[in-house]
């Protein structure tokens, strides 16, 4: 055993979380065993990624499993098995009932500065399409872990980027996503380092 903080990542899509927390792996600058990746769909691109590193892998669809309940045991346990400490949430867009003794223990990274411009269908471009409407002249990512509600969570961490007259969704998506590439490899150091704790949804780090 060596130790190391272990982790599931769950995708739906093209993986880029996935790619960058395995670049600092192999970089050295974060010390995590991935033990397993579950997309919601065959075609999620990022599971090349685990395929390439020989990470175990898997595809759970959640039209699979009718109730919420069936859905959140064939989303853990596979993680219970494999022994993970937490779960990472990278570009996961489905709904899923986290279970007692994952409490605090799922994570997520959202493309605003919650509670702004957050929950259900509040994901990719649409995101950024509602911050440059609204006139903001921030935005930002969000690390949390994640409850019941949608983007509800313990905030972990958060980065901030202008929002500039000319941006287009696109632009403000490539300077958020610059953002999370740090963030995201920041509260996972914490993890490993055991300097997070929650007391009364209040994220403190000792």
């Amino acid at each position: 055993m060596s130790g190391q903080l272990s982790i599931a990542v769950w995708i739906s899509g093209g993986g880029t979380t996935l790619r960058n927390i395995l670049e600092k792996i192999n970089a050295g600058l974060l010390q995590l065993d991935v033990k397993l990746v579950i997309a919601s769909k065959a075609s999620a691109a990022g599971l090349e990624y685990a395929r390439e590193a020989g990470i175990a892998e898997m595809v759970i669809r959640k039209p699979d499993f009718p109730h919420p309940e069936d859905y959140s045991q064939a989303m853990f346990e596979p993680c219970r098995e494999a022994g993970v400490d937490f779960v990472v949430m990278g570009g996961f867009l489905k709904h899923v009932l986290i279970p007692k003794d994952f409490e605090n223990r799922v994570l997520n990274i959202h493309p605003s500065l919650i509670p702004s411009f957050c929950g259900h269908g509040m994901f990719g471009h649409h995101v950024h399409d509602a911050v440059i409407a609204y006139g903001a002249k921030v935005s930002g990512c969000t690390v949390h872990f994640v409850d019941n509600d949608f983007d509800h969570g313990p905030i972990i961490l958060q980065r901030t980027v202008s929002v500039y007259p000319e941006d287009q969704a696109s632009d403000l998506a490539a300077r958020v996503f610059q953002a999370e590439c740090e963030a995201y490899p920041t509260v996972l150091q914490w993890l490993e380092a055991g300097r997070i704790t929650v007391k009364d949804r209040k994220v403190v780090l000792s």
